[in-house]
């Protein structure tokens, strides 16, 4: 029963995270990204805050700036900026199959980083992962989209953050946790203020928001809300390995958005590569 459980609030973290591209993707049609990630992380950051006060905790742990979350917020900045480029340039099912190939990079990164012993098997599925990376992105056809690097780049960023997790001072709260993590959406937005108005300041930074921009941005927040306390709960009440592997019908959510919602029309190739990605990284998941 409490795999069951834990399943459904995975599917439901995945929806959410979905709804959560798609929010972004529209939005940044008519309001700046940098602008975007800001005013939803300040809502995000408000509402995890108020949780901790709620538990009576700190917001700040003590070991809040300790080297490995230092690490870890780096990472988790790199991986925001990119992968809501990507989401603002590329389907969102050529990035949310890409972004699968996450926990795939992390069992790479924890070999190397945390010397952990990974079987022949989970080695070719890794190399099968990268490579259905590849026929998503395509190199070398018309169809290829230097954009795609920025999944990738975000793909990078959310790897390290995870791995960052694993080491991270044992004690700090997921409501902690959830207020960092929005955070570095905050910083995401300032860092693409700053070098947007450096490097290119034709574009626009800010826009005076209207009641359709503000539901936008509200449904961008609470769907990354959501998000976070679905996968959170599905982690906990359920064995990982059982319950990690249905994150993968993200691909289907985004799919399904994309098609139906957006117009988008994947080629073969994006079909292929993702049903690559999802399988090599289920059986990492489930393969010891």
């Amino acid at each position: 029963m409490q795999n069951l459980r834990g399943s459904i609030f995975m599917i439901l973290a995945m929806f959410a995270f979905t709804v959560e591209d798609f929010t972004l993707k529209i939005a940044t049609q008519f309001i700046p990204l940098g602008e975007l990630l800001l005013l939803c992380g300040i809502i995000g950051s408000i509402f995890f805050m108020f949780c901790s006060k709620l538990k009576k905790e700190p917001i700040l742990h003590k070991n809040s700036f300790s080297k490995i979350l230092i690490i870890r917020s780096i990472f988790e900045t790199m991986g925001r900026v990119f992968y809501a480029l990507a989401i603002m340039y590329i389907p969102i099912t050529n990035a949310a199959s890409i972004h699968q190939v996450t926990p795939i990079v992390v069992v790479l990164g924890a070999v190397y980083f945390l010397k952990e012993k990974v079987s022949w098997g989970r080695w070719i599925a890794i190399l099968s992962g990268f490579i259905g990376v590849l026929i998503i992105i395509q190199p070398g056809t018309s169809d290829f989209s230097i954009f795609s690097l920025f999944a990738v780049l975000g793909v990078i960023g959310f790897a390290g953050r995870d791995l960052a997790t694993r080491m991270s001072p044992t004690g700090i709260s997921n409501y902690q946790l959830g207020s960092y993590g929005f955070f570095m959406v905050i910083l995401a937005g300032l860092l693409l203020i700053i070098f947007n108005s450096i490097f290119i300041p034709s574009s626009k930074i800010w826009v005076d928001l209207n009641f359709v921009a503000w539901i936008f941005i509200l449904a961008n927040a609470i769907a990354g809300i959501c998000a976070y306390f679905c996968l959170t709960i599905a982690m906990r009440v359920g064995d990982v390995s059982f319950v990690t592997p249905f994150r993968y019908i993200r691909v289907l959510f985004a799919l399904s958005f994309g098609i139906l919602l957006l117009g988008e029309q994947p080629n073969i190739l994006v079909l292929g590569g993702s049903l690559i990605v999802v399988l090599s990284g289920i059986y990492i998941l489930i393969k010891k």
